[in-house]
């Protein structure tokens, strides 16, 4: 089962950044080009997919509304544990995005291995807090994860 579609409330958006609007649409395209995403009880609903998902912010917490066919599901995760991992993601992006003007390219290889570190982490957590509601593989979370970054600056 995979996403065939994402949306992103807008209104959820902060006015990002150049790099993270960057980030946020090659997230979305590399996510409906490929993705694992399964939602409990789909298939006992008899929808094999595809899904599309909207992302979204209601009442400080994230909402993953999905809908295919015959199957419609709105999860919402609290975003209380991702707060301290989300800060340091930004932090370092920050730092990432300010040596790339200036820095070496091992003190930018150095930050970025950080960077990557820290998303890595965002994007276990994300599989973990949607476990038994949504399955997920490791690139699709790393995506989700760029995506809910772009939605949690608004915050």
């Amino acid at each position: 089962m995979k996403l065939a579609r994402i949306d992103i409330d807008e209104a959820s958006l902060s006015a990002p950044t150049d790099q993270i609007e960057h980030e946020r649409k090659v997230a979305m395209f590399d996510l409906v080009e490929r993705n694992t995403f399964t939602p409990e009880g789909a298939a006992e609903a008899g929808s094999e997919g595809p899904f599309d998902l909207r992302l979204a912010f209601e009442d400080n917490r994230l909402v993953f509304d999905i809908t295919g066919p015959n199957f419609a599901r709105k999860i919402m995760l609290s975003m209380s544990p991702f707060k301290t991992m989300m800060r340091d993601y930004q932090m370092i992006c920050e730092s990432y995005y300010e040596a790339l003007k200036n820095a070496t390219p091992s003190q930018i290889e150095s930050i970025d291995m950080g960077r990557r570190g820290v998303h890595n982490e965002g994007a276990e957590l994300l599989t973990e807090r949607l476990k038994g509601k949504i399955e997920i593989d490791h690139e699709t979370s790393r995506r989700l994860f760029t995506l809910i970054n772009a939605l949690h600056l608004r915050l």
